[in-house]
């Protein structure tokens, strides 16, 4: 049986963050119900969805296996069949601006006392307090930019880079996933729903943690530095005689000597200059100066077999044409087909937690527009007639 199977999670979201919480649900066995705008998430309109072209990758993959209900929130009629929909429902799921919730009247202060078993769960840009919480946020603002991340990442000798699309919206929602579940094991202890808040800046500041609480508790902020000015002699990014490049992490003193060994230099292991820890930077360029003969002279494929030699923590920096095609990331449940609505299927990325022994993955594709509107209402409670009158008075579609 699929570890959700008896979990209804109701999603009032577009884009990244809030859908994709309700998608690892809805992969691990999750009823889940997406309401959208007669418009539709805007994460539609990026890639066709057709017979000649099956399956929108962007919105299927945060959103496959859900149901799908169109409602006009901003009629009495479509609020009231949001709430009748909520009635049995565990989780609801929300990225609406705070202010837009409240003039709904469905945030979480106005539905709490019809709804006391509901686990409310607000994916924000900037929290639901303070003077700038109403602030229209991406991962590329709230998370990226505005916590601090990308000015500890990029090095302050170039012009600076932004995240790729989803990649905050990713971590918020594993963030979000957490916060429900720890509420869904709160409420079989109490039998009381909660509020459950994330925000794309906390969620940012975490993943920058090791240079957070440096700076917290000493006031120190580290951040990427120029190559030429960077401490650690053997880390850092290597570049191949292909054009390739590889990552060397250097963990602690025993990977000195092993790397010395490996490229032949023993020599310099006991020398007197290179004694733990090397801080003079005359020698840290000398030595990787070495380094960058040394790689410069393989292919990227002969200088993974080289440190594959020692215990040292390596990685080559793969393309997305090399992962899609490495058998290590087939073995470890990196993707996971997909039904594209139309009776084919195709390859995504899989939810970043598996369960050994239980099958877990996309119970069906991504909604059409509206696809599930009747079921669903009919499922609430309404009668055929008044499914039908709610969509002729444009409360529903």
């Amino acid at each position: 049986m699929p570890l959700l199977s008896d979990l209804k999670v109701v999603e009032w979201s577009t884009w990244i963050a809030g859908p994709g919480c309700a998608a690892v649900m809805a992969d691990w066995g999750a009823d889940v119900i997406k309401v959208e705008s007669a418009a539709g998430d805007a994460t539609r309109t990026f890639w066709p969805d057709t017979a000649e072209c099956p399956g929108n990758p962007i919105f299927s993959n945060e959103n496959r296996g859900k149901r799908g209900v169109v409602l006009n929130l901003a009629k009495p009629e479509g609020r009231a069949a949001l709430i009748a929909i909520l009635k049995d429902a565990d989780v609801f799921v929300t990225n609406v601006r705070p202010g837009a919730l409240k003039r709904a009247r469905l945030d979480y202060d106005s539905v709490r006392d019809e709804l006391p078993r509901l686990i409310y769960a607000n994916v924000t840009g900037y929290g639901l307090t303070g003077p700038e919480a109403d602030i229209p946020a991406f991962d590329l603002t709230g998370f990226w930019n505005r916590s601090g991340v990308a000015h500890a990442i990029n090095p302050p000798d170039r012009e600076p880079i932004g995240s790729r699309p989803g990649m905050g919206d990713h971590v918020t929602a594993l963030a979000t996933l957490s916060g429900v579940l720890a509420a869904v094991h709160e409420r079989a202890r109490t039998g009381v729903g909660r509020q459950v808040e994330t925000a794309l800046m906390r969620v940012g500041a975490y993943a920058l943690g090791w240079d957070l609480s440096i700076r917290l508790r000493n006031g120190e902020a580290l951040t990427a530095q120029p190559r030429a000015t960077r401490p650690g002699a053997i880390a850092g990014y290597f570049r191949t005689r292909d054009d390739r490049w590889i990552y060397v992490a250097q963990r602690g003193p025993d990977d000195f000597p092993q790397m010395m060994r490996v490229i032949g230099r023993a020599d310099l292991i006991d020398a007197p200059r290179c004694a733990a820890p090397i801080v003079d930077m005359a020698v840290v360029l000398e030595i990787r100066a070495i380094l960058e003969a040394v790689f410069a002279a393989l292919t990227l494929d002969e200088a993974v077999a080289m440190m594959r030699k020692t215990d040292i923590i390596a990685a080559p920096l793969t393309t997305l044409d090399d992962f899609v095609d490495d058998p290590q990331a087939h073995a470890a449940g990196c993707f996971v087909d997909t039904p594209d609505g139309w009776g084919g299927s195709f390859k995504a990325p899989a939810a970043p937690v598996r369960f050994p022994g239980t099958a877990t993955g996309p119970a069906g594709p991504a909604p059409k527009l509206g696809e599930h509107t009747r079921e669903v209402l009919l499922a609430a409670g309404y009668a055929p007639a008044a499914v039908e009158a709610l969509i002729a008075s444009g409360a529903a579609t």
